[in-house]
């Protein structure tokens, strides 16, 4: 029913009113009604100046004359996230005010720097641009010359690792209790990122070559570890680091944080369990684990431990609680300890692990075979030390040299010939005792084993979390124009904390019944855009009228579960 037809339902008396606002006037249909018996407004409705009402009456609006799209989902619910946490006033109450003219908070810069990173990474140079191309004005009230890059450097200059450490303290405790996040296990893993850092660059000692895990090897190399949650993947320590430094010496850095980190949260000892890979071993690793009573679920590298490898299939039995696994248990001393031992069988992984051995052979011959070739042509040119080294580099790759037999015969190069044979009865001897097979350590004595298997495999959850990170389009920790330690440690804070938002909007959509990845749940919150009419106006200046895009029925879940119509234009 509209607002005319309620009028003449309740036989409601309407005139039209006029308000002089600024010397101006402007009208209103009001709708009169007895109260305790005598006349009163009981209802208006806004219609505009004498020009909008001679406009709308000749029809000179029923057309815009031109629109705007603005990105507003993706970016409203990474702000609904964020402002759950808190993030602005947990910053700006670690690092304190600033002068009034410094265009916005420390938290505020921070919190505008992490949406961009979740929803659509840019450098601060292009941030304001981005920025005047969603909806953000209603989110945040900033004039547009404090968004100049040299702003965000300012608010950046103004974090020290301390304040990190602490920021990052408290946004995890509020993400804890506000989200109700499960701690009781957490799994540890680190990588690294290449950065375009000039090599003469002395101002960051932090990003250094190393061993490169995106394989570019003529980079220089920030390192970062991370904390995770089973519950969500979330991240809640992170550590930065230099990245010539191997991941098993940064351990103990990021336990004795999270024991600490844990211990007050929990108000006692922590009950916590530490899952990590075989990256991670060591004995000191594993000292520092039992000092701090910290329980564990660890690996060991198969190939270690040969006895373990022999212990036939018959002795498995099956985990109903996973697809085609089989374990079996047994104790086990290492690294100073002695642990629960429970060596899994994965037909899954066994499956993977034998097709890219195939096609590890089949490079390998093929590499093989054009030797051979050339040789049986009589076209060799090398001595026959040089192509003895040749093919030792072909055949190097993983258990290649446990099937494959080579023979190379003659003297000088034209007589030499090669041959090699493959040994399926080696092969299946190989499948039989490796693939997919995993050994799982822990001290946990009350878990069943399907709880160990799970506990494990949640340091998946690390590695995703990782992956997301070198996405370049959403949650990204690249691009990174930063060339400074300090910059570089801020800008590892915050793409961090974008991981914690989008995993946190994801765990909330997969609260809600819906399951999405990540990048799925940023698209379809991405396709919820606003639209803008234009109209002609007085004066020249135009007239804007602002709605949400029709949305899909997810789409409009999505908008529900995240509360978005708290932003959402009104007009």
């Amino acid at each position: 029913m509209t607002f005319l037809d309620q009028v003449y339902y309740l036989n409601y008396m309407a005139s039209v009113i006029s308000k002089v606002i600024n010397g101006k006037p402007y009208y209103y249909l009001a709708v009169s009604a007895r109260v305790d018996g005598k006349p009163r407004i009981v209802q208006q409705k806004y219609l505009g100046s004498a020009e909008d009402i001679d406009a709308a009456m000749s029809g000179a609006t029923a057309l815009p004359s031109r629109t705007r799209h603005l990105a507003f989902g993706d970016l409203a619910a990474a702000w609904a996230v964020i402002e759950r946490l808190g993030v602005v006033a947990i910053i700006d109450g670690v690092v304190g005010g600033r002068r009034a003219d410094a265009g916005a908070s420390v938290g505020t810069y921070i919190a505008l720097a992490t949406a961009n990173r979740v929803v659509d990474p840019c450098s601060k140079l292009r941030f304001a641009d981005w920025w005047a191309s969603t909806a953000g004005d209603r989110l945040v009230k900033i004039r547009s010359s404090a968004l100049d890059h040299r702003r965000f450097w300012d608010a950046m200059h103004v974090l020290n690792p301390g304040d990190l450490i602490e920021i990052e303290r408290r946004i995890a405790a509020r993400a804890i209790e506000v989200f109700g996040l499960d701690t009781s296990s957490l799994a540890l893993d680190m990588t690294n990122f290449a950065t375009f850092i000039d090599s003469t660059n002395d101002r960051a000692p932090i990003a250094q070559r190393g061993k490169a895990k995106q394989k570019r090897t003529d980079l220089r190399l920030v390192g970062l570890g991370l904390v995770i949650t089973r519950d969500g993947g979330i991240p809640l320590l992170s550590h930065a680091y230099p990245g010539d430094r191997p991941d098993v010496t940064q351990f103990a850095t990021m336990i004795e944080e999270l024991a600490e980190r844990h211990r007050q949260l929990s108000g006692g000892d922590p009950e916590l369990t530490v899952v990590f890979d075989a990256g991670q071993n060591s004995q000191p690793n594993f000292a520092l684990l039992e000092r701090h009573r910290l329980h564990y679920v660890g690996s060991l590298p198969p190939s270690d431990h040969p006895a373990l490898l022999d212990i036939p299939a018959s002795d498995y039995r099956p985990v109903p609680e996973f697809d085609r696994v089989t374990a079996h248990e047994t104790t086990l001393d290492a690294l100073g300890l002695s642990h629960r031992a429970v060596l899994t069988h994965s037909q899954e992984l066994h499956d993977a692990q034998s097709r890219g051995f195939d096609q590890t052979l089949a490079k390998a011959t093929r590499a093989l075979t054009e030797i051979a070739d050339t040789l049986a042509r009589g076209k060799a040119r090398r001595s026959k030390e040089k192509l003895e080294a040749a093919i030792t580099a072909v055949c190097k790759s993983r258990w290649v040299n446990e099937v494959l037999t080579w023979r190379l015969t003659g003297q000088v190069p034209p007589d030499l010939r090669l041959d090699y044979t493959l040994d399926p009865d080696a092969r299946a001897a190989l499948q039989d005792r490796l693939f997919g097979k995993r050994i799982l350590i822990t001290d946990h004595t009350d878990w069943s084993t399907a709880e160990v298997i799970a506990g494990y495999r949640s340091q998946s959850d690390a590695e995703f979390g990782f992956r997301q990170l070198k996405d370049p389009h959403v949650v990204s920790f690249s691009p990174m124009h930063h060339w400074t330690n300090n910059h570089i440690r801020v800008h590892t804070f915050y793409s961090v904390l974008a991981l914690m938002i989008a995993h946190l909007m994801r765990r909330t959509a997969h609260q809600a019944g819906l399951d999405l990845s990540v990048r799925e749940l940023l698209a379809h919150l991405a396709g919820i855009e606003e639209t803008v009419l234009l109209y002609p106006g007085q004066r020249g200046r135009p007239k804007a009228r602002r709605m949400i895009t029709d949305k899909t029925d997810l789409q409009q879940n999505l908008f529900d579960t995240f509360n978005l119509a708290r932003w959402a234009p009104t007009s």
